[in-house]
């Protein structure tokens, strides 16, 4: 019997071992994997539960961007998930209350006929009963996503058209009509041309600009455009359509309007707007206001004292949810929250999160966000209007939370005494606290987005993981473990050796403990020593977690350890901590940075004398900082960086007017702004220094930043270079082209290849300059 038994459990190996040696050994993952990559965006339950449409995006046929299209799944995951549309720049969609029907953002493929400039998106009708989708809008500037009316009948969505574009698009197409119904006789012999005409100053749009804002262009959305102003507008829809239908404009002037919200009898849209004109000179500020759907004047609900977002009406119609930092004091890091406000003449807002010590309605930065096809979600309402769901950061996680709309024994907000007109900004730490939050997700992970179609509704959320770009999942009512409902990637992730971060945290030089994550080589051996990269976040008011980031996934293929932190200013660890760097930046925040080298070196995970470093736009000021201060890295690449600050306050996309990061302008306190420059300090950079800039970065403009740095290092005769990439704004990492976004993670290991691991890379031989290597232990 034992012989027997024996025998078997030979056989058992032996098969086992044969499976084993079937499967084909998992590589490692490379830059070019990001061509493989599905993402999910913008997912949108149906209004029964029983179905979850999403936007699918991929990289396109030759690399050169991306292409989105609407897909479809069941929500009990009884079947894979389905194309819905054949578009390939189609995005956002959105039901009918009745559930027949799915309102989308198409945008064509093909440039216009004419001036050549890409037609812009229209609103497309899709039934879900069969049939192609039909296009519902025609406005010139195009249209914003759908927002559909209780009833099904209309639909609300912005746009910049003006009353020239309108006429303009008359002219033309009456034009194509004539063409189409005149037979035009055709000349025997060709006439001679006509004297050459003025052309119609009508049907031309002026590309000079002329500027009277502080504020006159916005990173990755071009130069602001002081013609065409967002406004809210109204389409009736129809079964079915032959031609788009004609918009009814509802609001119009020089300020901009967004995030309309249909009352619950449909009568009236609700929507925010600034009714300033320079709004850069006074702290952020938000006005609510209510248009009749039949037109009319609009009426000013409210004026709030801070910007607000995520908006949400409650069920009943009479209260609005929406997350929102408060003003005041001016600070460089404000916590966000959340609150609720009743849409009646003179109401207070109320915080219900002020002694809650992290970030609603935020997230977690990484660098596989879906690219294209994202849109903003709301706060959701219970069905009885006694809690709301929100995202909440919070020590490198991102997860939802359930929150009660009642506050504790203290009271409501209170307020500073203003009249309906202007309400008071409640101090932060006045209301009581929120009964009983409640997390509905949980784990190491970032939830990226979440929507449910009404009320207690299940809900449909993206979860991504160090190890999981982002799938759909589906959280119903009783609050039991998400369902996953989609697997994009699992095929390719399969053949990959990945594996999650090490969670470290470590004290820092004046006691404070910072959070970090350390990326290993998958085939990490303790009783060795590794090459170490330093990945500094960018914000500074952001933080890196539990997301899968690509770049630290392959710095780790090619043998680094990578070393990401959120040292002090990194926002979900609390106000304080994320205040703390206001006036001091940089500053304590690089010595953080450096106890946490210093912490995997202790462990013998880094060798001391191979060291890199590297983050981009407040992490390339960080990157350029700390070789100012020290030689201990052989190699550093600064991305979208600050060299600057005064350069960079006179010409970045926003203004710093308010003492948000410094007291004064750089005229009044010269001092301050160069003591706390890069560029001010480049005698002491000896560490070889590459910089990363996209060329229409208004957001860290080049000359403010690597390009300045860079000329100063060559004058020095010290190892530097730029690698510059046209038509890529601040979003380079994130979003731009994905052939650059490759050729932008080549640049940065090649050069630490050459300066930390001593290769020959071809594309940096001919940099010159002597370094003086690192600092001996």
């Amino acid at each position: 019997m034992r012989t027997a038994r024996f025998l078997v459990t030979l056989l058992v190996l032996h098969l086992a071992y044969a499976s084993l040696a079937q499967q084909p050994a998992k590589r490692l993952i490379t830059e070019t994997d990001l061509f493989r990559f599905v993402w999910v965006a913008d997912p949108r339950p149906s209004p029964d539960g029983t179905r979850v449409a999403f936007t699918r995006v991929t990289v396109n046929e030759k690399g050169e961007g991306y292409d989105t299209a609407l897909w479809i799944v069941p929500a009990d995951g009884s079947a894979p998930p389905a194309r819905l549309t054949v578009g390939t720049r189609d995005s956002q969609p959105r039901w009918s209350p009745d559930g027949r029907r799915i309102a989308f953002l198409r945008a064509p493929l093909r440039p216009a006929v004419g001036d050549g400039k890409p037609e812009p998106p229209q609103i497309h009708i899709l039934s879900l009963s069969g049939g192609e989708a039909w296009r519902l809008t025609d406005v010139p500037r195009g249209a914003s996503a759908a927002v559909w009316s209780p009833d099904g009948k209309r639909i609300a969505f912005t746009s910049g058209a003006n009353p020239k574009d309108l006429a303009k698009q008359r002219r033309e197409k009456a034009a194509r009509k004539t063409a189409q119904d005149v037979d035009l006789p055709r000349p025997a012999e060709p006439t001679p041309k006509p004297p050459a005409a003025i052309p119609d100053e009508n049907d031309r749009e002026s590309d000079v600009r002329t500027i009277t804002r502080a504020v006159y262009r916005v990173d990755n959305q071009g130069y602001a455009d002081p013609e065409h102003r967002s406004h809210i507008w109204i389409a009736e829809v129809p079964e079915l359509a032959e031609e788009p239908v004609t918009a009814r404009q509802l609001t119009d002037g020089k300020h901009e309007e967004d995030d309309p919200l249909w009352s619950r009898d449909g009568a009236r849209i609700y929507y925010t707007s600034t009714r300033i004109d320079e709004p850069y000179y006074e702290l952020p500020q938000s006005d609510i206001y209510a248009v009749a759907t039949k037109g009319g004047e609009p009426e000013k609900i409210a004026a709030l004292e801070f910007e607000i977002g995520q908006t949400s009406l409650s069920p009943d119609g009479r209260t609005l949810a929406f997350v929102a930092e408060v003003s005041r004091p001016v600070r460089s890091y404000i916590q966000p929250d959340l609150w609720v406000l009743e849409l009646t003449r003179g109401a207070t807002p109320k915080n219900l999160t002020t002694d809650f010590d992290f970030d609603v309605g935020a997230g977690i930065g990484g660098d596989q966000r879906a690219p294209r096809g994202n849109a903003g979600a709301r706060v959701l309402w219970s069905e009885d209007g006694k809690s709301l769901v929100a995202l909440v950061a919070r020590e490198g996680r991102a997860n939802l939370m359930r929150f009660s709309t009642t506050v504790g024994s203290s009271g409501n907000a209170g307020s500073s005494g203003g009249s309906s007109e202007s309400l008071g900004t409640p101090p932060r730490g006045t209301p009581g606290t929120p009964r009983n939050p409640e997390e509905l997700t949980s784990g190491d992970q970032s939830v990226l987005s979440y929507s449910a179609a009404r009320g207690d509704a299940p809900i449909a959320l993206i979860i991504s993981t160090p190890t999981v770009i982002g799938d759909l999942w589906m959280l119903d009512a009783k609050n039991v473990k998400p369902r996953r409902l989609t697997s994009f990637n699992d095929a390719l992730f399969a053949q990959l050796r990945l594996t999650p971060p090490e969670e470290i945290w470590y004290t820092s030089f004046d006691g404070k403990r910072v959070h970090a994550w350390a990326q290993r080589p998958p085939d990490f051996d303790p009783s060795k020593k590794y090459p170490m990269i330093l990945n500094i976040h960018g914000g500074p008011h952001s933080a890196w977690g539990f997301i899968f980031t690509h770049e630290f996934q392959w710095m780790a293929a090619r043998g680094y350890i990578v070393l990401y932190p959120n040292p002090r200013g990194s926002s979900t660890y609390g106000q304080d901590f994320g205040n703390i760097i206001q006036y001091r930046y940089p500053g304590d925040d690089h010595r953080d940075l450096m106890t946490g080298v210093d912490e995997l070196i202790r462990r013998g995970w880094a060798d001391p004398q191979r060291l890199g470093v590297t983050g981009g736009s407040g992490g390339g000021l960080l990157t350029n900082w700390a070789v100012t201060q020290t030689t201990r890295f052989r190699a550093a690449v600064s991305q979208r960086d600050i060299a600057d600050w005064s350069a960079w306050w006179y010409t970045a996309d926003f203004t710093l007017f308010q003492p948000n990061w410094f007291r004064k302008a750089p005229f009044e306190d010269p001092a301050d702004f160069a003591q706390r420059s890069p560029l001010t300090h480049v005698e002491k950079i000896k560490t070889p220094l590459m910089f990363i800039l996209g060329e229409s970065d208004y957001r860290t403009p080049p000359a403010a930043g690597g390009e300045s740095l860079f000329r100063a290092l060559k004058y020095l005769r010290r190892p530097t270079a730029m690698v510059r990439f046209p038509n890529e704004s601040h979003e380079l990492s994130r979003s731009g082209q994905p052939w650059h976004r490759v050729e932008r993670l080549r640049s940065i290991i090649g050069w630490m290849d050459k300066y930390i691991l001593g290769k020959d890379v071809a594309q940096f031989r001919d940099v010159t300059g002597q370094d003086v290597g690192v600092a001996k232990e």
